[in-house]
């Protein structure tokens, strides 16, 4: 039995190692790029000029953030990105971590839902745990839209773990 555990548990059982297992399900299934392996610039994006130009607003404020918090200014804690499939927004997320050179996090928001109750919330928990260790960086959550649903819809009247996500 204890066999069978520490294999299903991944490294040692925790769940913690490199693994994973299935003591992992509640584990963030984001990928982190570091600010070296970042290798898109604004260069690398065609098009999209209003928008780079709003969102290099971020890359001054990640790149020299005194200089803006000694004239009263907020740094910005997100932006959302919103448009037809296809249209450059994950690139646009990339190039704006490449830019200022922070680590870039990326995950689908239908990673988020599961089958299993709590999982989910867990997931983002864990992501953000992450993020604020290696702050200044950069969250990016495609398809968010999976995450929330229209209100009324359901019809069952119970709690869906899209509503505790």
């Amino acid at each position: 039995f204890f066999y069978f555990m520490r294999n299903a548990g991944g490294a040692g059982g925790g769940g913690g190692g490199l693994g994973g297992g299935i003591f992992s399900i509640g584990r963030s299934r984001a990928k982190k790029i570091t600010k070296e392996d970042v290798n898109v610039t604004f260069k690398d994006v065609a098009g999209c000029e209003e928008p780079k130009r709003e969102i290099m607003e971020f890359v001054q404020f990640l790149k020299s953030p005194q200089k803006f918090q000694d004239l009263g200014a907020k740094i910005p804690k997100g932006a959302l990105l919103c448009g037809p499939p296809g249209t450059g927004k994950t690139l646009l997320a990339k190039a704006t971590a490449g830019e200022a050179e922070v680590p870039f996090f990326s995950v689908s928001g239908s990673d988020f839902i599961e089958m299993f109750v709590g999982v989910g919330p867990s997931r983002v928990r864990d992501l953000f745990k992450e993020a604020r260790k290696n702050a200044p960086c950069i969250v990016f959550i495609d398809e968010i839209d999976a995450v929330g649903r229209q209100r009324g819809r359901g019809g069952f009247g119970g709690n869906d773990e899209r509503e505790n996500t």
